[in-house]
């Protein structure tokens, strides 16, 4: 299934894209994709309803705005260095070990909408990414067992101011967190439609060209690793995200660097889900 919020900012409902388009109102089974749907069962119980209501179920208006495929979750942990190549253009070693930050969850916004770059900002990168949704509450997991706390995945861009982020000292999250810095969806694409999330092409162009081309087999730290070593740490619950790592191609690693600038378009696709649409703006 592919899970969708629509509606303004901060009033989506909920609803599921069908194979011809159309999507379908689903605020009879819940009314938001948050941590108490994903935790009562959610997915499971979509499924039912709409095997049985698929034909006769409201459907939402074309045009619609596309919010954020699940509501403000408890976290957003993503992980650095985590492809080979990535590594290499940073000029860096592959980690030996997760190297884990955090993005304030306020980052979240819309997969068509706007990044705005921060005030007094230089150094606004890009950063495509394959994020796992988690489906249940983990703790101590086994690694062979952590695709069964998955709810589903997503394309996320891991957008990133590099001078906050390295040169205003203390933890990354400075450069990670702004406002509209942590764009989700367009959907959540279900577990069962997803055969090998090892094996994914990303792409992503800035104003028609491409700046990252991937696969999420050269990944360092595999997604059932990362689910499972998160857990030792602390608890994933239902609806957290977590950025899985980019690929080789972001900005700050381009000879001579390259950043985003008002009036920049981006555009990030993920082998098997549609696409992100992003216009870039300054800060109001």
């Amino acid at each position: 299934m592919k899970l969708v919020r629509v509606g303004d900012k901060g009033a989506e409902c909920p609803g599921v894209y069908l194979a011809d388009g159309e999507i379908v109102d689903t605020s009879a089974v819940t009314n938001n994709y948050d941590e108490p749907f994903f935790a009562s069962d959610g997915i499971e119980r979509l499924r039912v309803w709409l095997d049985e209501n698929k034909s006769t179920a409201p459907r939402i208006q074309p045009g619609v705005r596309l919010g954020a495929p699940i509501s403000r979750p408890s976290k957003i942990l993503c992980i650095g260095r985590n492809y080979h190549e990535h590594a290499a253009e940073m000029k860096s070693e592959a980690p030996s070990e997760p190297l884990v930050f955090n993005k304030a969850s306020s980052a979240l916004t819309g997969p068509y909408d706007s990044i705005e770059i921060p005030r007094d900002s230089e150094k606004t990168d890009w950063e495509i990414e394959l994020a796992i949704i988690i489906g249940k509450k983990a703790k101590y997991i086994n690694e062979e067992d952590a695709l069964d706390y998955v709810a589903g995945y997503s394309i996320l861009n891991d957008v990133s101011e590099r001078a906050f982020q390295k040169e205003h000292s203390g933890q990354w999250c400075k450069g990670k967190s702004h406002d509209t810095f942590a764009p989700l969806g367009p959907y959540l694409l279900t577990t069962d439609e997803v055969a090998d999330p090892q094996n994914l092409d990303l792409l992503l162009k800035r104003n028609g060209e491409v700046m990252q081309r991937g696969n999420t087999r050269d990944m360092v730290f595999s997604v059932r690793y990362l689910v499972a070593y998160l857990s030792r740490f602390m608890t994933l619950l239902p609806g957290d995200v977590i950025g899985t790592g980019t690929p080789s191609g972001v900005g700050a690693g381009r000879t001579p660097p390259r950043f985003l600038q008002p009036g920049d378009s981006l555009r990030l696709s993920i082998e098997g889900f549609s696409e992100q649409r992003l216009q870039v703006v300054a800060s109001s």
